[in-house]
Formats: C-alpha cells, structure tokens, sequence
C-alpha cells in the first residue's frame, strides 16, 4: 500500500541502520535524503545512466531501481564508504592520478562498479573490465582512462604484479 511505512534494517558502509521507510522509497533516495549519503547521483532514474550505481553485497547495482525495502539485511557500500579514512582506495587513487576525472558526476557509480569486478577479480582482462562499466555513462572523457585507471588500481591489488 503506498505511502505504507515498514521496518528497514540494514547496513551501510559498515554501520547498522533500523529505520521505517516508505514501501514505495527507492534506495537512492533513501541514500541521499534519510541518510545523506549524496555520492550515488540521480541522473536517469530508470538504470540508464550508472550515475546512481552502489554495491549491494559486493555486487554492482543501480540504486535508482532498488526498493529501499529490498535491502533489508544486506549490506550497502556507497562511494562514502570505499576508503579508508583518508586513504583513497587503489580505484579512487588510479583514478585521480590517470586523470580519468573531469566533471565527476560519473566517477562514483564507475568506481563502484570497478569495486565490484576488482573485489571478485583483481586480474580481469580489458573485455571484462569494459563489460564492468558498460551502462555507466560518461559525457566527458569517455572511457578510455577509466579502463586503464581500473587496470592500474588492478595491478596495485594484485601487489603491482
């Protein structure tokens, strides 16, 4: 029933979370609006964009099409929660140094979907890691960077190997 509130636990970023949601919140929203987690963006809200792209249990998933509700007891890792302190992960820091940035809005949900592959696989090959980003979009610098970015933070995995 719309408008109906229900109990929520779950995690995110490694802290527990009990709330009372909406049946209707999408995770996105509750991400940015309860929580104010802003680093998912709100760009397309039907999975088009990868702007809004979190990790659900260690997999890549868009937050725009997820019921809050659907993550009662998972875990939920957001840009917010992949470094460590002031410790950029390998990803952010490959990123940064490579200069795959420009605008930004498209590195969050690009990070998190690299995080994905590189926490299941920390040696993929090219093919893998653009089927790993494809659906993110980016209006700047395209991909390229990214891909070697994610190659590079792949090999610091891996102990530069």
């Amino acid at each position: 029933m719309k408008g109906e509130m229900k109990e929520l636990k779950l995690t995110v970023n490694g802290k527990p979370y009990e709330l009372e949601v909406k049946a209707e919140t999408l995770l996105v929203d509750l991400l940015r609006q309860e929580l104010k987690l802003t680093g998912a963006k709100v760009g397309c809200l039907d999975s088009a964009c990868g702007a809004c792209t979190v990790n659900i249990d260690g997999k890549a998933v868009r937050s725009c099409s997820v019921l809050a509700l659907q993550t009662n007891g998972r875990e939920v890792t957001t840009i917010e929660g992949v470094a460590d302190g002031d410790k950029l992960h390998p990803i952010q820091q490959a990123m940064i140094d490579h200069g795959a940035i420009e605008c930004g809005f498209c590195t969050p949900g690009m990070v998190m979907s690299a995080k994905a592959l590189l926490d299941e696989n920390t040696n993929p090959t090219r093919e893998e890691v653009k089927e790993a980003i494809q659906g993110n979009l980016c209006a700047d610098e395209g991909y390229v960077k990214y891909i070697e970015a994610i190659e590079i933070a792949a090999r610091e995995m891996r102990g530069g190997q």
